[in-house]
């Protein structure tokens, strides 16, 4: 069949049709070709292809983004942490995380624990001791001493980190559970270098501060003012115990550095740059211990609610302070405030609202 064509054109159009000739370009008007552009059946083949191409670039996509997150997930360091025991609290409702940094100075070579000022110290310790809890009733975050005198079962009483030290975080889950009432469901504990590389990896947190600090044991030495801190300065910082209120100033700056920290991991400047959250990826998930049965989407919800409660979406306190003691086993410790301890617990472990009366200011 002839194809439609102009019966005339315009004088001197150089591709007016001549017989089945088009002029100007000398190819045949019946081979399909028009001017410059390509044959029809070309361009519907060329346009064909495009949803294909599109598809297999979203499943290379798809495969990075699952096979990164196994890969993150299997360098999470893992212990067998949160064991049934006779008469074991039972479950509760919400979600309760024991986060706990420990002293640990594993992987630290004599430079680096200089530059950190950590001592020499071997072993693992605890260094701070933070219940994590959200739910229905909210989201809170409860310091809890490691100077705080409670019962360790088969050891007696003594001070809450003397738990750790002597049985691990399976003796230390175990001594929480049967202080507060609350059943923990997940563990995240972190060493000095850890916390050192992940804050490095994000580029440094800002503080401000309202008067100078300066700690030559924790290697601390900061001016008053807002600053960025590194991880050596950072960790001096949740370390020191310098203060009118000893560990109470302490635990009180360990949760104002973390709600920055999470805040800063959290951040645009952070997640879509990839040269500070493939660090901070790497970093978090080699440094991390948690239980046998925690992974890598357990935490990223842990981290997006401790940067919802220090943002002032929720509570954070310290477990109500009741006088302070001494001992020949356990030396200089604190006690709690029974009554108003019992009624933050009681709240966390029903998943209610923390009564503002027992939050500490």
């Amino acid at each position: 069949m002839a194809r439609n064509r102009p019966s005339s054109a315009p004088a001197g159009d150089p591709y007016a049709y001549e017989g089945d000739q088009l002029r100007g370009y000398g190819g045949d008007a019946r081979d399909g070709y028009d001017g410059d552009y390509p044959p029809a059946g070309r361009t519907r083949r060329r346009g064909r292809r495009w949803p294909k191409i599109l598809l297999a670039v979203l499943a290379v996509l798809l495969l990075l983004i699952v096979g990164g997150y196994f890969y993150l997930d299997s360098r999470l360091k893992r212990e067998s942490v949160l064991q049934d025991y006779p008469g074991r609290v039972p479950d509760t409702p919400g979600t309760n995380w024991l986060i706990v940094g420990s002293d640990s100075r594993e992987g630290l070579t004599a430079a680096d624990r200089k530059r950190m000022a950590t001592g020499k110290a071997e072993g693992r310790r605890t260094d701070s001791m933070m219940l994590l809890h959200y739910g229905d009733g909210g989201t809170t975050l409860v310091s809890l001493p490691r100077d705080s005198y409670v019962p360790i079962p088969g050891r007696g009483s003594n001070k809450l980190n003397a738990a750790f030290a002597f049985g691990g975080p399976k003796l230390l889950v175990q001594t929480v559970e049967r202080t507060t009432g609350v059943r923990i469901d997940h563990y995240a504990e972190i060493g000095f270098g850890g916390f050192v590389g992940v804050v490095d990896a994000i580029g440094g947190v800002e503080m401000c501060l309202k008067r100078p600090m300066k700690d030559p044991k924790a290697g601390l030495n900061l001016p008053a003012g807002c600053q960025e801190l590194d991880g050596a300065k950072a960790l001096g910082y949740v370390r020191t115990r310098a203060g009118g209120r000893a560990d109470l100033d302490r635990v009180e700056r360990q949760r104002q550095f973390f709600g920055a920290l999470m805040k800063r991991s959290t951040s645009p400047g952070v997640l879509f740059n990839p040269f500070r959250s493939v660090p901070l990826a790497m970093n978090a998930t080699s440094n991390f211990l948690v239980d046998e049965n925690d992974h890598l989407l357990d935490l990223t919800r842990m981290m997006w609610a401790m940067r919802g409660v220090t943002g002032g979406d929720g509570v954070t306190t310290t477990v109500p302070i009741g006088g302070v003691g001494s001992s020949a086993a356990a030396g200089s410790y604190i006690t709690w405030d029974r009554s108003k301890a019992l009624q933050l617990f009681d709240a966390l472990k029903n998943d209610r609202q923390v009564p503002a009366s027992v939050i500490t200011k």
